[in-house]
């Protein structure tokens, strides 16, 4: 694998319209979801393409590893589990408060096993209808559901800051929010982090400043310090970011999905994508924070 430059990017993947991503550490696989063709992805560092899986599942936005090394795919109908090694799959959650779930977007590890996720209204989204209300839950590794707040309109990219002291989430076509994290995990004190409607994934680095994407941002990802200060923002390929995580093993390297920076409006109002998204691999100047597994037991 050639070494890469800060700044200099090299195409691995290419799809209709890339949105979740993770790093597998104990694989060094990138694994991604295109929400338009559909299905998860694993492709390498060098760009050699793994497997794929879910390849009929569409409106995956948010991509995660469990420590058994099984995939957690979120989506319409809740979240899956699939591991690439055996084989095997299931459904990790596909009911809310004893309903069939409408569609789940991103996910964040709690610190604890469990995981933080956001409630997206997919049937909406298909439609090219205005979506409803969302919510945050987090789902204990007992399998409990704690619903946190239900105040936020789009859920989609989620974010835990490395001193487990403040938890961040896109609201996707209006705001970027921050909670505090209380001591059982409760979410309060919602706030703005900064006013940017087009915010989507986001990732932390190892200093606690959020890496935020917008799907109308072209070449560039906005940053924030935990104070809420923008800082200088990190340059990518043309087009805009949908998600960003880091990788390899001193978690400098970094994954970039890159979608037409008309993509998420064109998404929202039905209309056909114009060009295609790549996932891009770069370089960072800083430390990541690692997004770590969850430990679910899962049969």
């Amino acid at each position: 694998m050639g070494s890469v430059s800060v700044g200099d990017y090299v195409k691995i993947a290419e799809g209709v319209y890339l949105e979740g991503l993770c790093y597998d550490f104990a694989r060094d696989v990138i694994w991604y979801s295109d929400v338009i063709a559909g299905g998860i992805h694993g492709v390498r560092p060098d760009g050699t393409q793994v497997t794929s899986f879910n390849d009929q599942r569409m409106w995956t936005g948010g991509v995660m590893m469990n420590a058994d090394g099984s995939v957690l795919s979120s989506g319409q109908g809740g979240i899956m589990w699939n591991n690439p090694d055996t084989g095997r799959s299931g459904w990790l959650l596909d009911r809310l408060e004893g309903q069939p779930i409408n569609g789940i977007n991103e996910m964040w590890p709690d610190g604890t096993g469990g995981i933080y996720f956001g409630t997206n209204d997919i049937e909406m989204i298909i439609e090219a209808k205005d979506t409803r209300p969302t919510a945050i839950y987090r789902l204990t590794t007992e399998g409990e559901v704690i619903k946190l707040d239900d105040g936020v309109y789009f859920s989609n990219g989620l974010g835990y800051d490395p001193a487990r002291q403040k938890f961040y989430c896109s609201d996707t076509f209006r705001t970027s929010w921050v909670w505090d994290v209380e001591a059982d995990l409760s979410l309060s004190n919602r706030r703005t982090l900064i006013d940017k409607s087009d915010c989507d994934g986001l990732a932390i680095d190892a200093d606690g400043n959020i890496w935020l994407t917008g799907f109308r941002s072209p070449g560039v990802i906005t940053r924030i310090s935990p104070e809420g200060v923008e800082l200088p923002g990190v340059i990518t390929p043309e087009g805009s970011t949908t998600q960003v995580r880091f990788g390899g093993a001193d978690l400098r390297d970094i994954y970039v999905n890159i979608v037409p920076s008309d993509g998420g409006d064109s998404l929202k109002d039905g209309q056909p994508l114009k060009s295609p998204s790549y996932l891009y691999r770069g370089r960072s100047e800083t430390k990541g924070l690692a997004v770590l597994p969850a430990r679910f037991n899962l049969d």
